[in-house]
């Protein structure tokens, strides 16, 4: 089926869990039993149609989201595979802001794990109804009443068991259907992808029962005509029960809860079906809020087709086919293909040549798109994550997406002076593309330096830089993305004045700085009365601090979490300039800096470990001399799992260590959690250059 759906019709929904959870394997398996594939792809062959990009098919893991359109009856399924690897979190962040459901994978065997819960509170975050799939039942140690457990104590969710297995292991047969008391047998013949309805076993009714006694209990709450019927013993049918499933849902009252193995092929037509009748569709989930930039009055965007066009820029990439493609999240109206837009925030005309649905690395052409989809357009010039495209006539500015800072940088350059102009050209590209990888240029050295979230995520840029671009590079040693703060308020005055025949040079203005809490950014403040300052000029001072924050006091690594206040000054008729006041900006920021007792700052890492009781001592031991604190340690079947926050310049190299203490079976992830002052003692470890003499 193709062509237009109703809007009721539409589920735009994400995948997304830990890393190795089996997210892409599961979205592989809709596509082959919605007939979008007719073969079925394998991550561990390198053969997933999602994992399009060289390396995710020889690192088998999701690198960059992956869009595709479905259909299951009669509903238009747009599916976003998002990565599980902490490094790609941007990827799930941008996802997430405009999906209106997803899909939660777990392991039967891990369970919750760490990245598992990044992702649930990036979802609880943007409110995203939810349904979870416990998948892998058929791998040894699967548990799916342990995990369902979890998902209750550690996400602090309200799981309804839906389905439950028949058997786990080796001796998964099928799943127990909660709501229909019955049961669905899989043909061990048919690879799982054929099933027999069949009377529930005998030794799992008792377990049914008690199920289903819950299950009405919890819809009950959530449905007084229900809640009637249930209290009077009447007879509930199975479609009152899911319209009360799907009421629940969308108001995230509970989590609906469903089993299976993707790679076995068991499970994912349930699942496709539980897609259908309880994740939202457009028209389910709030409208957005967006500003009018002509009078910066908060404004409603309504889900309507005969609206005014709004859309958000979501993500962009490049394609080796077509150039660059921006993706597209539709919120009001429709647009046509050649349709000329504005970008609001750049207050920019894009040319909408193409509309495209992608088949993750396939393309659709389509003449028309209209509130509620997904789509990806083709060139457009000006536009890049998280920009609103609207009409000239009725302009709205959506709130952008926010994306964490990089903590880890290398330095970069090109080998030969001929690739030197490619090499820019590629990092500006792959910027462009991803909001949390940053390239500047060290004023000091000279050198080109990259920031991402982590080894990984450096990695992968290097060798796409290598492979797409075909640039070769030199690379430094990784390092620390340190920060600095200040501590205490603090003014000063800049004055830059400059004679030498002619015009001169005449700012100046007074400042004061103080400090913000963690994760505030920058603030800058115009407290100018009675024109001391013209304001033309106030804009140059704001640069000239912006600028000086690339820069810090103590030593050189950016400035954060300030509030800079412009509170007075002078200037001269004919002398000054923009570019003077810019320099007494900087100049008075710098000063005011060095009097607020600036300090440094480090990031600090979470780090999960899953590895064999036998070896717990001699990794604690280990994480304590890296400056550990450990926050949880518990044990699952035979494994050890342990939480805890690290500095992030004590755990470079951590992979072979980890893997030489545990025999290669212990494993870990890390993600960035805090900035964190750096006391004397780390500091005369880490950066005795840059110590006070």
């Amino acid at each position: 089926m193709s062509g237009q759906v109703s809007l009721d019709r539409i589920r735009n929904i994400g995948i997304m869990a830990h890393i190795d959870a089996g997210k892409t394997t599961t979205t592989e398996r809709i596509l082959y039993y919605t007939g979008k594939t007719y073969k079925l792809g394998s991550v561990d062959e390198g053969t997933a149609v999602m994992d399009f990009m060289d390396q995710e098919q020889e690192r088998g893991i999701t690198i960059s989201s992956a869009a595709t359109t479905c259909f299951w009856r009669d509903c238009q399924i747009n599916i976003i595979d998002t990565p599980g690897h902490v490094d790609f979190t941007a990827e799930v962040e941008r996802s997430l802001r405009v999906l209106d459901g997803g899909v939660v994978l777990f392991s039967a065997v891990e369970g919750v794990e760490a990245q598992s819960e990044t992702v649930w509170r990036q979802a609880d975050r943007y409110r995203v109804p939810r349904i979870a799939f416990i998948n892998k039942m058929d791998r040894l140690g699967a548990d799916f009443f342990r995990v369902a457990e979890e998902i209750e104590e550690r996400l602090d969710s309200n799981p309804l068991i839906l389905q439950f297995p028949i058997g786990q292991e080796d001796t998964f047969t099928g799943t127990v259907d909660v709501i229909g008391q019955r049961a669905f047998v899989y043909d061990s013949d048919a690879l799982g992808s054929q099933y027999n309805v069949v009377p529930i076993p005998e030794n799992l009714r008792e377990k049914a029962a008690t199920l289903r006694t819950n299950l009405l209990e919890k819809l009950a709450e959530v449905d007084d005509k229900l809640m009637e019927k249930y209290l009077n013993s009447e007879e509930i049918s199975v479609e009152e029960m899911r319209a009360a499933i799907r009421k629940g849902t969308l108001g995230m009252k509970f989590l609906p809860v469903l089993c299976g193995a993707s790679f076995k092929n068991k499970g994912v037509q349930a699942l496709l079906d539980a897609i259908v009748d309880y994740l939202p569709s457009p028209g389910d989930v709030p409208p957005v809020e967006g500003t009018d930039p002509r009078s910066d009055e908060k404004v409603t965007v309504q889900l309507n087709e005969s609206g005014p066009f709004v859309a958000l820029v979501f993500k962009v990439v490049t394609d080796p086919f077509v150039g660059q493609l921006n993706y597209l999240r539709i919120y009001s109206g429709k647009i046509k293909a050649g349709d000329t837009i504005l970008n609001v925030g750049k207050d920019k005309k894009e040319r909408l040549a193409r509309l495209l649905r992608m088949h993750a690395n396939k393309r659709e052409e389509l003449e028309e798109v209209r509130a509620g989809d997904i789509c990806a357009t083709v060139a457009l010039k000006s536009s890049i994550t998280g920009d609103t495209l609207a009409t000239k006539e009725a302009p709205v500015l959506l709130e952008t997406i926010k994306f964490p800072e990089p903590v880890v940088t290398v330095a970069v350059e090109p080998k030969t002076q001929a690739d030197h102009d490619k090499l820019s050209a590629a990092l500006f590209k792959i910027s462009t593309e991803d909001p949390t990888f940053k390239v500047r240029r060290d004023a000091q050295t000279g050198q080109t330096v990259i920031s991402g979230m982590g080894e990984l995520h450096l990695e992968v840029i290097l060798e796409r830089i290598k492979r797409e671009f075909k640039v070769l590079s030199n690379v430094g040693a990784p390092q620390v993305a340190y920060r600095e703060t200040l501590t205490q308020p603090s003014e000063a005055q800049g004055r830059y004045i400059k004679q030498s025949g002619g015009k001169g040079q005449y700012g100046d203005v007074w400042i004061k700085v103080e400090p913000l809490k963690r994760g505030e950014g920058f603030v800058f403040e115009d407290k100018i009365i009675k024109g001391v300052i013209p304001k033309e000029y106030i804009p140059a001072v704001e640069q000239g601090i912006r600028e000086a924050l690339d820069n810090g006091i103590l030593a050189g690594f950016p400035v954060v979490d300030i509030k800079v206040t412009l509170f007075d000054g002078s200037y001269h008729e004919v002398d000054s300039s923009e570019l003077a006041f810019k320099v007494a900006g900087s100049m008075g920021f710098k000063e005011a800096a060095r009097k607020a007792k600036p300090v440094i700052l480090e990031p600090i890492m979470k780090v999960q470990i899953t590895l064999p009781e036998s070896y717990v001592g001699d990794v604690m031991g280990d994480l304590n001399s890296r400056k550990a604190k450990v926050i949880r340690f518990e044990m699952k079947s035979k494994f050890a799992v342990i939480d805890a926050e690290v500095p992030l310049a004590e755990m470079f190299g951590y992979a072979s260590t980890l893997r030489s203490m545990t025999q290669g079976r212990g494993n870990f992830i890390m993600e960035f959690s805090h900035y964190l002052e750096l006391n004397r003692e780390r500091m005369e470890k880490l950066l005795p250059d840059y110590l006070e003499k």
